[in-house]
């Protein structure tokens, strides 16, 4: 698929705000041990994703604002920034796929791209920790548990309530991820039509 220079900006403009958010953000929520902080930072990601999807249509697009997010995390200083890096393509990826099923980024379409986006991030851990830090699944499986059960409140012995919730709290926030990005999207896209307009009839005079 080819890109114009317009189109390519636009990409760069909403990939680069996802990576300095991932930089910027993300640090701080490391810093101040937020829980589910990846998370969050995959529902503010994908909504900043999502709406550079709504404001440029195009098939691809999602995938290449994720890429130019993802080169940027490598500035991230004092941290491990290769899962992060995986993660942000993957959950651009995921979202592409979801938004080419639907064909069109009608609002279902953005929705459900943002929450099975975010859904993404659940299994994250079981992907890459046991390629690129050694851990086992097993290990990974109990610290999911853990932090379910101080979530919720559970005892870590009931893993299905706790992998329920847990799934259910990523789909929430990858919904209004979407919502957002609808939101704001087509906000933009119709002040910049208007403006566009606005500059054809004034050429015109």
């Amino acid at each position: 698929m080819k890109f114009n220079t317009r189109e390519l900006v636009t990409m760069a403009v909403f990939g680069s705000l996802w990576g300095v958010v991932e930089i910027g953000l993300g640090s701080l929520f490391h810093v101040l041990d937020i829980p589910m902080s990846g998370t969050l930072m995959a529902a503010i990601g994908l909504s900043i994703a999502l709406t550079g999807r709504i404001f440029l249509p195009r098939k691809g697009s999602t995938f290449f604002t994720g890429v130019i997010a993802s080169i940027l995390k490598l500035f991230s200083i004092g941290s491990v920034v290769i899962a992060p890096m995986i993660g942000i393509l993957s959950e651009a990826l995921i979202a592409e796929l979801v938004l080419t099923l639907f064909r069109r980024p009608t609002r279902p379409a953005v929705l459900a791209a943002g929450g099975m986006g975010v859904l993404y991030t659940l299994l994250h851990p079981f992907i890459t920790n046991p390629i690129l830090y050694g851990r086992g699944i097993f290990v990974i499986w109990l610290d999911l548990l853990d932090r379910g059960a101080r979530l919720f409140g559970l005892d870590s012995g009931v893993w299905l309530p706790i992998v329920l919730g847990l799934a259910g709290v990523h789909l929430i926030l990858g919904i209004l991820a979407g919502w957002i990005a609808w939101g704001v999207g087509s906000a933009l896209r119709t002040r910049f039509a208007g403006s566009h307009l606005m500059m054809q009839n004034s050429y015109k005079q």
